[in-house]
C-alpha cells in the first residue's frame, strides 16, 4: 500500500498544482487583463464571471488534492505492522503548511463565489488577490527549501517566485483558452484584441521569472553536470526544459500573431486560440513533472546512488535490438515475489523486459512510418495503422508482469495495488482505446469532429503519466538508469499528443507541420524503443 500510496501522492500534488494555477493564476489575469474595474461591457462581465467560476473551481480543486496528499502520506510512511503515524505526521511543519493550504483555497474560493454577486466590490477583489498571494507564499512550506540548512530563506523565495511565476502563466492560459469560447459578434473583436494583447504581456514578464528562477533554484539544487544526468532529479529537470522548449516554441508563435494583430488592427487570429490550447496541454505536464520533482530528493543529497555519466550514456548508444527471451519457468525461478519492490532484479528479468521494449518498439516503429505514408496523401491503405495498437495490446497483457496473472501466481486483483502493475493495466487500456478510436475516426466510422480529439488527449495525457511512472524507486541507481530512458519517452508521446491536437485545430496547409513533428515523434518513441536496453 505504501508504494500505491507514494505514486497517488504524485498525481495529486499535480493535479493540486493544476488548481493552485486556475485559482491564482486567474486572479492575476482577472486583474491585470480583464481589470473588473474598468468600463463594463457584455464581453467583459461575461469574461471575469467565467473567470470567477473557474478560480472557485481550481480552489475547490487545489483544497480537494491537498487534502488527499495529507490523508495518503502517512499511509506511504506506514511501518511493517502496517501501522500509518497518523499523529505524528500532523504535528509536522509539511503538514501544518498543507491544512493551511486547504484554509486558504476554501476561503479563495468562498471569496471567488461572492464576487460572482458583487463583481465590481473592491474590497472583494482585494482580498481575493491577499488570499492568492498567501497561496503562492505558501508554497515555500511546502518545497524542498524547508529541508535546507544553508540559505533557506533565500530558496523559500526563489520557490515562491517559481511557482507563482508558473501559475500566472498556465493558469492565465487556461483562462485564455475559457475566455475564447465565449461567444461574441464582430463589435467585440477589438475588445477581445485588447485582452490578449495584455496577457501576451502578462504571459512574458511570467516566464521570464519563471526561467530565471528555475536556473537559480537549479544552482542551488544540482551540483554539476554529473547530479544534473545521474539523477532522478536531475534527469526530471532536463525533461521539465524539453517540454518548456516546446510550450515557448508555440508560445513565440503567439506572441509574434498579438504584435502583429497590434500594429495592424483587427481581429484575434483563429490560430491563437489553437496554440493556446496546446500550449496549455504544454503547461499542464509541466505541472505534473514538477510535482514528481517534489517527491524526489535533490541532486545535491544523492551521492551513492549517483549514476555514471558513461553509465548514462551507455543506454543511449545504438544496440541492435534482442529477440531472445527467457522461459517464464526460469524468470520465476530467479525473480523474487512481485511485492518485493526493493528486491534486487536479475539478469532472466532484464532480459524478459528488453525484449518485450524491442517487441513494442516494432509495433510504434511500423506505426510511425505507416502515419508518415499516409501523409503523403497516396496510400489510403495505411490509414488503417491504429490497427496495430491491438496487436501491441496483447502483447503487453501478456507479457507486461510475467510475475502476477495471466502468467505468474500472483492474483489479478491483489496486484492491483501496486503502481508498476496498475500502471501497465492502464497502459493496455489506453491503448486499446487508441486503436478502437483512432482507427474509427480515420476510416469515416466516427464522423462527429470530436472523436478526432481522443487519441491526441490520449497520447498527452499517457506521456504526461510516463513521467510519473515508479518514482517511489527513482533514485536506487538500478531502477534510475531503467527510468532514464523513459523520460525522453514520455516527453516524445507529449509532443505527439498536441502535434496532432494542431493537425486537427489547424486548417490546411498550415497543418502540415504539427502533422509531420508529431508522426515523427511518434517514430522515434518506436525507434527508442527498438534499442532500448537495461544490462
Amino acid at each position: 500500500m505504501t508504494t500505491l500510496a507514494g505514486f497517488l501522492n504524485v498525481v495529486l500534488r499535480g493535479v493540486g498544482l493544476a488548481g493552485l494555477a486556475t485559482a491564482l493564476g486567474g486572479v492575476a489575469y482577472a486583474l491585470l487583463v480583464l481589470r473588473p474595474f474598468a468600463a463594463p461591457s457584455r464581453l467583459r462581465n461575461a469574461a471575469v464571471g467565467r473567470c470567477l467560476t473557474l478560480i472557485a473551481a481550481g480552489a475547490i480543486l487545489l483544497a480537494g488534492a491537498q487534502a488527499l496528499i495529507l490523508g495518503l502520506q502517512p499511509l506511504a510512511l506506514a511501518g511493517e505492522n502496517g501501522s500509518a503515524p497518523f499523529r505524528a505526521f500532523f504535528s509536522t511543519t509539511f503538514a501544518q503548511a498543507g491544512l493551511a493550504r486547504i484554509a486558504l483555497a476554501i476561503a479563495l474560493a468562498v471569496t471567488a463565489i461572492l464576487l460572482r454577486r458583487t463583481p465590481d466590490s473592491r474590497a472583494s477583489w482585494w482580498a481575493a488577490a491577499g488570499l492568492a498571494v498567501l497561496l503562492g507564499m505558501n508554497a515555500a512550506w511546502l518545497s524542498h527549501a524547508m529541508g535546507r540548512l544553508e540559505y533557506r530563506e533565500v530558496l523559500m523565495a526563489l520557490e515562491v517566485f517559481h511557482q507563482v511565476a508558473a501559475a500566472v502563466w498556465v493558469g492565465g492560459l487556461i483562462h485564455l483558452v475559457a475566455f475564447s469560447l465565449l461567444r461574441r459578434d464582430s463589435s467585440e473583436e477589438a475588445e477581445a484584441s485588447g485582452f490578449a494583447a495584455r496577457f501576451s504581456s502578462v504571459a512574458l514578464g511570467s516566464v521570464a521569472g519563471l526561467v530565471a528562477a528555475g536556473i537559480a533554484l537549479s544552482l542551488f539544487y544540482v551540483d554539476g553536470v554529473d547530479g544534473l544526468l545521474g539523477t532522478g532529479y536531475g534527469i526530471m529537470i532536463l525533461t521539465k526544459v524539453a517540454v518548456l522548449a516546446g510550450a515557448l516554441a508555440l508560445a513565440a508563435l503567439n506572441f509574434l500573431a498579438v504584435r502583429r494583430m497590434s500594429r495592424r488592427g483587427g481581429a484575434v487570429p483563429a490560430s491563437l486560440w489553437w496554440f493556446v490550447e496546446a500550449e496549455v496541454g504544454m503547461g499542464v505536464t509541466l505541472l505534473l513533472a514538477a510535482a514528481a520533482l517534489t517527491s524526489l530528493p535533490v541532486a545535491a543529497d544523492v551521492r551513492e546512488d549517483r549514476a555514471t555519466l558513461a553509465e548514462v550514456g551507455s543506454r543511449f548508444v545504438p544496440k541492435l535490438p534482442s529477440f531472445s527471451t527467457p522461459r517464464i519457468g526460469d524468470l520465476l525461478a530467479a525473480a523474487a515475489p512481485i511485492t518485493d519492490t526493493l528486491a534486487e532484479r536479475k539478469q532472466p528479468e532484464y532480459q524478459w523486459s528488453e525484449f518485450n521494449h524491442h517487441v513494442a518498439g516494432l509495433f510504434v516503429f511500423s506505426m510511425g512510418l505507416l502515419a508518415l505514408i499516409e501523409l503523403g496523401g497516396r496510400s489510403r491503405w495505411a490509414r488503417h495503422w491504429p490497427l496495430l495498437f491491438l496487436g501491441l495490446a496483447a502483447f503487453l497483457f501478456l507479457r507486461n508482469d510475467p510475475r502476477a496473472w495471466p502468467l505468474g501466481p500472483a492474483g489479478f486483483w491483489e496486484t492491483m495495488l501496486l503502481p508498476d502493475v496498475l500502471q501497465h493495466r492502464l497502459a493496455v487500456a489506453l491503448i486499446v482505446a487508441l486503436a478502437a478510436f483512432e482507427w474509427a475516426v480515420r476510416t469515416g466510422r466516427l464522423r462527429a469532429r470530436g472523436w478526432a480529439y481522443v487519441f491526441p488527449l490520449l497520447c498527452a495525457a499517457g506521456g504526461a503519466l510516463l513521467l510519473t511512472h515508479s518514482h517511489a524507486l527513482f533514485n536506487l541507481k538500478a531502477e534510475f538508469l531503467i527510468e532514464v530512458t523513459h523520460a525522453p519517452l514520455g516527453v516524445l508521446a507529449v509532443f505527439v499528443g498536441w502535434g496532432r491536437w494542431l493537425e486537427l485545430r489547424l486548417p490546411a496547409p498550415n497543418n502540415r507541420v504539427p502533422g509531420h513533428v508529431w508522426a515523427v515523434a511518434f517514430t522515434m518513441v518506436g525507434a527508442l524503443l527498438l534499442f532500448y536496453r537495461e544490462g
